[in-house]
């Protein structure tokens, strides 16, 4: 009998591509008659494929949550909430690190699992510093002597324009309408110009990957970074020169870490595939808690599973990351999801990052935001 052959795509990165490698080999090890191949591609080629061509071509995606108004119309996936997986379904969503599993939902359906769970916050060289500033007055000081890196390219200078302004409490595309109103967005826009004045202009070209690479990498590289979507392969030993500790983000006044943009990933089934059952029992298995606590973190994995954040091995391995990073991730945001959102996102991220490089005027840039979203829920 011929072996069902399954073509995976993820993202390029030890974190994304490499548990995935692991699971596959595991899975085909217990289930000879299956093979599962996963593929790879850059961040931000993964970040730029319509979902619905992937669909066509692989039977297993790992997937960002603000996709999942595109799959709710199209029908790409496969929805997850199937009569014969109520119990597993009830347990994952026990179990989720704040809104990672609900962040998947969408339309009455579930179009993936959460597998990995992340959301910008911070991190230290602990060489260094003794701990990371708990408020934005502490980032501040520590820019000013030159301290300070993170990450601020398009995207990212977005999530960070968000992430502040849900700190401070203000609405956030709660409306078709408005996607900020006018004085908060001026107030957010302010404090990123701020600070982005007193930071290395590397930053404004860095992802953050690339932030991560030069606090870990280089001797004298900024020892703090108040945002950053987290990765704990830098807090494992021998995975870089110099490894870091992260922290919970900083508030903006007496604010607590609230707000930040949760990231992270889940694993989705075409609905094109040949192979449901299997795909959906692979998608399962590697969501679960016995897996994500332990095959899928120790291949380099970021479990999104909360039984995995309080794990004394998870945290033992990783300077106590997810201790240490538990509050933020449970206060996150979740974006915004309608279809239409990720046209937005990327022209959203290109103009806030115009402003900050100084090729707009903050003015200017808050009309075309407005412009931008207004268009985007036509």
């Amino acid at each position: 009998m011929a072996k069902a052959l399954l073509k995976g795509m993820t993202w390029n990165h030890s974190r994304g591509f490499d548990p995935m490698l692991a699971t596959a080999k595991q899975y085909a090890a217990t289930h000879p008659d299956v093979e599962i191949h996963w593929e790879k591609r850059s961040l931000q080629a993964f970040a730029d494929r319509p979902i619905g061509e992937m669909a066509a071509e692989f039977d297993l995606m790992v997937i960002d949550h603000p996709h999942v108004g595109e799959v709710a119309r199209s029908g790409s996936l496969l929805p997850l909430d199937q009569a014969g997986r109520i119990a597993e379904m009830a347990a994952l969503a026990r179990q989720s690190v704040g809104a990672s599993h609900v962040s998947y939902e969408l339309d009455g359906h579930q179009w993936a699992l959460a597998i990995d769970a992340a959301t910008p916050v911070a991190c230290f060289r602990p060489d260094r510093l003794e701990a990371a500033p708990q408020n934005w007055d502490g980032v501040l000081a520590l820019a000013k002597s030159g301290q300070v890196a993170f990450a601020l390219i398009p995207i990212n200078a977005l999530m960070n324009f968000m992430g502040l302004a849900k700190n401070l409490g203000y609405d956030v595309a709660k409306t078709a309408d408005e996607f900020l109103h006018a004085d908060h967005a001026a107030h957010v826009l302010d404090l990123l110009q701020e600070i982005t004045a007193l930071i290395d202009a590397k930053c404004l070209t860095l992802d953050p990957i690339g932030v991560l690479d030069w606090m870990s990498g280089t001797a004298d590289a900024p020892a703090y970074s108040p945002f950053g979507y987290g990765y704990t392969n830098y807090s494992r030993d021998g995975f870089c020169r110099y490894p870091l500790c992260f922290a919970d983000a900083p508030g903006v006044g007496s604010n607590a870490p609230r707000g930040t943009v949760l990231g992270g990933t889940g694993i989705a089934v075409s609905s094109a595939t040949k192979h449901r059952e299997i795909a959906t029992d692979y998608a399962f298995w590697i969501a679960g808690a016995d897996c994500q606590t332990g095959l899928f973190f120790d291949s380099g994995g970021q479990p999104g599973n909360s039984v995995a954040w309080e794990s004394d091995h998870c945290n033992a391995a990783s300077r106590d990351f997810f201790r240490n990073t538990r509050e933020t991730l449970e206060t996150s945001w979740v974006r915004p999801r309608y279809d239409g959102y990720m046209g937005f996102q990327d022209k959203a991220g290109t103009i806030i990052h115009s402003c900050l490089c100084g090729e707009i005027n903050a003015g200017s840039a808050l009309d075309q935001l407005k412009t931008a979203y207004r268009e985007s829920r036509k």
